[in-house]
């Protein structure tokens, strides 16, 4: 569930330029985590004293990958942390639904589904039939998903029913400080709907595994757990059954049937809203365990969601770093542009993964607003001959993005 990125501090740890740093406001971790001191062994962010002694008082690259690892704890945080850097930067959000508008040397992004997001800076001599270079990679990583319907009680606990989601290592799931966090569905006052992230900062749930006088043989055989039957993270005890009954008899929405009211409350207390007012939610199982630094030379990043987090982060600030001033893009002829997909884990086979027409159709409003009335005959089929699309992965993970090369080789 953890994993190891090796850190060359020489290069990485680089200052950032003050008007791009992160908000220290803007990171629930930020806030809530303590301050190291010197003789801290675990780094949250190069700002603490213990950072190596040639490393930069400013933000470096390597604070800001984990202050991103940190808010990102799922695929609509990841997006939503993303979304939030580009405009700190100066770009300008886009709808799918509104026409484009859009200008040499301007700076665009665009998101599908809180979940998915498209980010270019136009060069200011960019000319009908130049190409696209694209960064892609994904947000999504394997975890574990709330069911549809999670409420269950068994051996006189609330526990709440999940499912795999990916490949993911499941025995490293077990005896951890574990929560939820993802995106609820509010419905207002005036019957409409609206999206909200939520995530419960504190141990919430937990997956226990058997003490080892009830389970002799596990050293020997091994621990081979039943996804299905052991995979279920404890909730709470069932002195709350009582609760759970009442509120499902006295509800008439169809949401406290399915999910446990001890649930909702948890989740309601953390957005701000009414526990009556969640109809619906999309949430994963997360590991409190907050990104850090560490080895004997704070040499490491140990951190779960690397696969494939950590290539967002580089997609976004290569693009936000070298777009970031008007003379970056002054004798750019191309388009720069990245890609951050969904559903990477499960096939990308939706509305928001890399195996739907999301690129080729930006390509194709981008070609046709840069237009400006003027006739460009083969204008996209050009830019795409001209284009490179490049995917970065860590060894620890692949991204398997074959549905979108594909997809544009097959326009040329």
């Amino acid at each position: 569930m953890m994993a190891v990125l090796r850190v060359h501090h020489r290069r990485l740890l680089r200052p950032r330029p003050h008007h791009l740093s992160s908000s220290s406001s803007s990171s629930p971790w930020r806030r809530a985590l303590p301050r190291a001191t010197a003789s801290s062994s675990r780094l949250f962010c190069s700002q603490h004293a213990a950072s190596p002694p040639d490393a930069p008082s400013s933000p470096s690259i390597v604070a800001d990958l984990l202050d991103y690892l940190n808010e990102s704890w799922t695929q609509f945080h990841a997006t939503a942390e993303a979304k939030r850097q580009l405009l700190d930067a100066g770009f300008t959000l886009l709808s799918e639904n509104d026409d484009w508008d859009l200008q040499p040397g301007g700076r665009y992004f665009f998101t599908r589904n809180m979940s998915c997001l498209i980010a270019f800076a136009v060069g200011e001599k960019y000319r009908l039939g130049n190409g696209f270079n694209i960064i892609a990679a994904h947000t999504d990583s394997p975890c574990l998903k709330l069911k549809p319907r999670s409420a269950s009680l068994k051996s006189g606990h609330q526990m709440v029913n999940v499912q795999t989601y990916g490949g993911g290592l499941w025995h490293t799931w077990f005896d951890r400080d574990l929560t939820l966090a993802g995106r609820v569905i509010l419905k207002d006052a005036d019957g409409s709907f609206n999206h909200k992230l939520v995530k419960v900062n504190r141990p919430l749930i937990r997956v226990p595994t058997l003490a080892i006088h009830l389970d002799r043989t596990v050293n020997s055989d091994g621990f081979k757990p039943n996804l299905e039957n052991h995979l279920v993270p404890l909730l709470a005890t069932k002195h709350e059954e009582t609760t759970v009954n009442s509120g499902e008899k006295n509800s008439s929405s169809s949401t406290k049937v399915v999910h446990h009211p001890l649930l909702l409350q948890v989740l309601s207390d953390e957005i701000g809203c009414r526990a009556d007012e969640i109809i619906g939610m999309e949430l994963n199982v997360c590991d409190t365990q907050p990104s850090c630094l560490g080895g004997g030379n704070n040499e490491f990043i140990y951190s779960g969601r690397l696969d494939n987090l950590a290539s967002c982060y580089c997609a976004l600030r290569s693009l936000v770093d070298s777009s970031t001033m008007p003379e970056e893009l002054s004798n750019e002829k191309a388009i720069r542009m990245i890609a951050l997909f969904d559903n990477e884990e499960v096939g990308s086979n939706s509305m928001q993964g890399a195996g739907a027409p999301t690129i080729f159709h930006a390509m194709r409003r981008i070609v046709d607003s840069l237009m400006h009335q003027s006739m460009g005959e083969g204008a996209l089929e050009r830019a795409i001959n001209s284009s490179f699309l490049g995917i970065i992965y860590l060894s620890t993970g692949s991204w398997d993005v074959s549905s979108a090369v594909g997809l544009i080789s097959s326009q040329i």
